[in-house]
Parts: structure tokens; sequence; C-alpha cells
């Protein structure tokens, strides 16, 4: 993992004392609530439609067991026990008053995290995949290079002020677990026959009300070039992206509009940035820097090869069936010999997709210290992953995991589903995403029958923003204004309008949802 530095100490030490007096005097009265309220959302404080909340950036997607029990205490101490994981490799809290705000992101500081650029018209946490340097499957190890971005885009003075969001995600196995196509930047690392690493660029992917898969913007980029690359895009869009629109500022809506103009602007933006390179402004990654930034991702100490790999795992012949379906679903295959990663399910009954008490969090941080290195992944399914655990070390991991309730052999299943938190919390949402998850989950309880269904996958959003990933499950339920459709039905019959209910709270009904869509006062 990568180790704070005496300036990233600091650094995070200086923001939280900087919002503690923001804080105080907002309170005071002497900083009214419109100039506190950017202030509070550059450090990942919302208001949602109940109480704040917090938004967490985990770089792509990696914790240690401090850091883990450093969130646990929060969840303890300050919000109502529990917090919630995202797709996007973030945690969240959602039941933290303002007033003690300050103390949670001097709480953060200390374990090296905060909620910068968590929130905003910003590059926001750089996300990749959960496996990343452990994947079989992998090409290249990812997490220097969203190190190296992660570094470069924090606070970049330019792109500060965007014409709305933007999320990078980087993968570098054959197999995108990271959701590449549907981000404002997707880049996929690649070899070519020579051995060189470079990577495809994918450009103007998104969810929300206009799902688009990302446009490919470069085969085969030098990595020493990504900076420079990446920074063009962004310059481009932050020129011309729409800022007259909410709904249509995001980059995706510019790369359709535009198409090739798009890619050829970037190119000359591109080529701009590298020829007025006489004084080495431009960004170009040296291999000194690489190899100072991969010197953090090396293996984690005690964690060595084996003498030999296991190409499949077999379970003893006295082995229960619930231990071999674990290590079925939820054990997966190592770039290492002697290693398996394994999954933490966050998918159980009377429990939200993605949800994790103070006691779980706590729990899984001894899991970690005990089977992994003292290291967890958050992935883009809203579940933990132990990326260093022992094949000799999964009998006793999975009698552990039981006990603390994540061992449910579900992953890839129906109930294994991606849910955001909805009308529960979100002041955007028009449906409740919770109790529909947890209907189905009080439906498909029968492991056997979802077994017997197979491998599919459920995403639920309470909104069109699409953060529960609707558009991308093989079954997407999506919770809509009842107002809404009831103006398209009486545009359709302009002879006889009809009525549409006016209440403005959230409905439990799936996919039709009879709620008007309410203001807020924080972006998704």
């Amino acid at each position: 993992m990568y180790a704070y530095t005496e300036f990233d100490r600091h650094f995070v030490h200086q923001r939280a004392a900087q919002y503690r007096d923001q804080l105080q005097r907002n309170l005071a009265g002497q900083l009214n609530d419109d100039d506190f309220r950017p202030l509070r959302l550059q450090n990942g404080w919302y208001i949602q439609r109940h109480a704040p909340m917090l938004r967490i950036a985990v770089p792509y997607g990696e914790l240690n067991s401090t850091q883990m029990r450093a969130l646990a205490r929060i969840a303890r101490d300050f919000d109502r026990g529990y917090g919630h994981f995202t797709t996007r490799q973030n945690l969240q809290f959602n039941w933290i008053p303002l007033v003690q705000s300050a103390d949670v992101m001097e709480a953060l500081a200390d374990v090296n995290m905060h909620g910068i650029q968590t929130s905003g018209n910003c590059i926001r946490n750089i996300t990749s995949d959960c496996f990343a340097g452990v994947a079989a499957d992998e090409i290249v190890d990812p997490r220097p290079y969203c190190e190296i971005l992660r570094q470069w885009s924090t606070l970049h003075p330019e792109f500060a002020f965007l014409p709305r969001k933007f999320k990078i995600a980087v993968s570098g196995a054959r197999e995108d677990r990271a959701a590449i196509h549907w981000h404002d930047i997707g880049l996929q690392l690649l070899k070519n026959d020579a051995g060189e690493v470079g990577m495809k660029v994918l450009v103007g992917g998104g969810m929300g009300r206009t799902p688009i898969i990302g446009t490919v913007a470069h085969d085969f980029l030098p990595w020493q070039q990504m900076l420079v690359f990446i920074e063009a895009v962004v310059r481009v869009y932050n020129r011309y992206g729409r800022r007259d629109n909410l709904y249509k500022a995001r980059i995706k809506i510019l790369v359709k509009a535009e198409g090739q103009k798009f890619i050829d602007d970037v190119n000359e933006e591109f080529k701009n940035i590298l020829e007025r390179d006489l004084d080495g402004s431009a960004h170009i990654i040296t291999q000194a820097e690489l190899d100072r930034v991969s010197a953090h991702f090396k293996l984690p100490k005690g964690v060595l090869p084996q003498a030999s790999r296991t190409p499949s795992l077999q379970a003893p012949r006295d082995a229960t069936p619930a231990f071999k379906r674990w290590l079925e679903r939820n054990v997966h295959a190592h770039q290492l010999a002697g290693y398996r990663a394994v999954t933490l399910s966050l998918k159980r009954a009377g429990q939200a997709p993605g949800d994790a008490t103070d006691v779980q969090m706590n729990l899984a941080a001894d899991l970690a210290d005990r089977y992994s290195a003292g290291e967890l992944r958050v992935s883009h399914d809203q579940n933990l992953v132990l990326p260093w655990v022992r094949e000799s070390d999964l009998p006793a991991l999975y009698e552990a995991a039981r006990a603390a309730s994540f061992a449910t052999p579900n992953i890839g299943f129906l109930t294994d589903m991606i849910a955001c938190p909805g009308g529960d919390f979100c002041g955007l949402a028009n449906a409740r995403s919770i109790p529909i998850a947890a209907a189905i989950n009080e439906r498909f309880d029968d492991l056997d029958e979802l077994y017997d269904i197979g491998d599919i996958d459920l995403h639920i959003s309470g909104c069109i923003n699409s953060c529960g990933h609707h558009h991308s499950g093989h079954i997407g339920i999506l919770g809509v204004s009842a107002r809404r459709r009831c103006r398209a039905r009486s545009s359709a019959r302009r002879s006889r309008p009809t009525r549409c209910p006016t209440s403005s709270k959230p409905s439990s009904i799936p996919i039709a949802i009879g709620a008007r869509r309410t203001r807020s006062s924080s972006t998704p």
C-alpha cells in the first residue's frame, strides 16, 4: 500500500484544522450557510434528506486494518453504528451531526484518510480493480498509475471547477472489474508485442439519465504520457463542456455531440502541451518517479511465494457443503503461488447491500491482520476483499468469516446485488432502494435456489443518477418520478391530461414510484 510521507500527513492535518475553523465560524454565524456549503463539500460533507452525509475517499479501494478500525470508531462514536461502502470504493456515513464533523476530520487525518474531492466538480476518487496486484489475469499492476493520478489530480488548480464531476477508473487485467467503460476517462493498461507498457484510453463514458459507453481516444498511449493526455482531455472538457445545463454538463454529452471533433481537439491540445515542453512543465512521468511510487506496492511483509501453484482448490472429502460452496464462490485465483484472494460478503438478510456495522468493521480488520497482511480492499460490487490469504489458512479463515457473518457463499448470485442508499438517505432519490433489496434477499434466501438460477447481476438505483449502476446489470431496477411519467402520458394524450401525485415522500414500491423529485443542497 502507499505510505503517506511527512508532507502528506501534515497536509491532511492542516486541512482538518482549516475545516474546524470554517465550521466554528459557520456555527457562530460569522460564515453563512451559502459560503460554508462549498467548503464542506470540498471535504466530502453533504446535507442529505435527513442528516449530513460524509463521503470518505478510499483511493483505488485499498485500506489497512488500522484505517478500518478507525472507520469502526467513527461509526460507533459519531454515527449510528454503521457505514456504507459504495460502488466507487468510498465509504459513506449518513448520520454524523455537522457540529461533530471537524472531530471526524481529525480522526480521519490521524490514519491518513480524508474526504477531499469526494464531492464537487473536480476529479473524484481514482478507482480500480479490487484484485489489483493479485489477480491471476493481470497484465500490469494499475495501483502505481492510480497513485500517480491521485497525487497529480488532488487540488489541481486548473481542474477544481469543472463543468461537472469527473471520474477516472484504471484496470490492468484482462477482465474489466473496474467498469472503465462507464467512466469519464477509463484506462486499460496493456503490453505490446515488444513488452512495452501502454494504455487504451476511453473517454466520455457514464451512466445517469444518458448512459453511454466510452469512446476510444487512444489505442496505445505510452505510460510516460498518461498525465499529459489526461490533462489534454480535461482541458478540452473544461473549455467546451456545458455550464448552462446541469443535466448536459458531463463530458459524455460533449463527446456525443462533437464526435471525432472532440478527439481531434484533444489530440491537438496533447500535441501543443508536448511541443511547449521547453522547460519541463509537461507532466511526463519518468522511470524514476514510477519506480518511487511502485516501491510502495511490493509484496507485504510476510507474504512469500510458495513452492507450487494450486490450479484449482479441492475441498477435503469430509468438508461441509457450506465450505465447498464458499471455496467456489468467495475464493479467487491469485497470481502468487500458494495464495488466494477472498471476498467477505457484505450482502446478507437484514442489512442493506454494502453496509457494515462498527462491530463488523473491527472483525474485518481482525481478519485482515490474521490472514491478509493487514490489508483489505473495497470492491466495485460493495464487498470487502482480503488479497493475501495463504491457501493453508482457508479453512481457518472460513470459520472466522462465518462467525463474523462474512461467509455467505453468494458472490455473483442474485443476492450479491448492487444498491444505492436511495430515498432512505439521499435527497435526490425518487425511491427507496433498501426495502426492495431487503424484499429480494428475503425472497431468495435459499442458496440451493440461487445456485439453480446461476450467475446474475442485479443492480438497483433510487434515481436516474444511477449510483446503483442499474444500466449495467442483467436486471436493473430504477426509481423514477411518477410526476414525470404522468407528464409523458399527458403529452401523448393531449386531449385528456392525467393527474399526478404530489407527495414528496420517497416510495417503497419497486420501479413505479409515486414521488416528486425534491431539491437538494448537494450534488450527486
